[in-house]
Formats: C-alpha cells, sequence, structure tokens
C-alpha cells in the first residue's frame, strides 16, 4: 500500500486518491497528485507552522502559547509577533530576535502565520 500525502491546507492524515487528484474529506481540499509530485521532487525541507501553512525565510509568525525561558526563567507571551525569521535545521527550527528577549530559537508548532 503506498503512503498518500497529508492535506496540504488542513494537514489531515485521510486523504485518498480520485484519478489525478487527491482528495482530503475533512476539510474538501483538492489538489492534483502531479503538482504534489513536482513539489517533493527537490530535497528541501517544508516548514510548517502550527496551522499547516508553509513558512518561508522572512516571513512574520505570532507565538500561539506562553513559552517559558530556559535559563532566564522569562515568558514569551502568546500573541507576540515575530517578525523576519531565519528557518534552519534542527530541533528548534526557527531563528529569529524578539524585541526585549535577544535572539533565540523556537520550535515551528508552537507559531502561527501571521
Amino acid at each position: 500500500m503506498t503512503s498518500l500525502p497529508p492535506c496540504p491546507k488542513c494537514n489531515s492524515e485521510f486523504t485518498y486518491q480520485d484519478g489525478d487528484q487527491y482528495i482530503c474529506p475533512e476539510c474538501a481540499h483538492e489538489w492534483s497528485a502531479q503538482a504534489d509530485a513536482e513539489s517533493t521532487e527537490g530535497n528541501s525541507k517544508v516548514y510548517r507552522d502550527s496551522a499547516g501553512n508553509v513558512l518561508n525565510d522572512g516571513d512574520t509568525v505570532t507565538v500561539i502559547k506562553d513559552l517559558k525561558l530556559k535559563g532566564s526563567g522569562g515568558v514569551i507571551k502568546m500573541g507576540t509577533k515575530v517578525k523576519n525569521i531565519r528557518l534552519i535545521d534542527g530541533d528548534h527550527d526557527i531563528d529569529c530576535k524578539i524585541d526585549g528577549f535577544g535572539a533565540m530559537s523556537l520550535k515551528s508548532e508552537f507559531v502561527k502565520k501571521s
């Protein structure tokens, strides 16, 4: 059995194929199987936020939950906007500067694209 890609809109794993189209039963999004194959040909990693939106270098994101900082005891509050992010490989895949805190790394699962 072949593995089908998750829905690019809602990130659901329950997609199915109908002819040359992929269909998501949860959000009713349809996309071309050919376009999906072309997008996966490159070896570059696709970074997604908590809602499944694709992130790019230079994007502005919003923190979706309070994040405690190790070492300093501070907290980055929910709703904090982070501008001009840089995507990197690793556990924490976003490098950024946050006003009042300085340079740090964040996980993409705790941000939402603005």
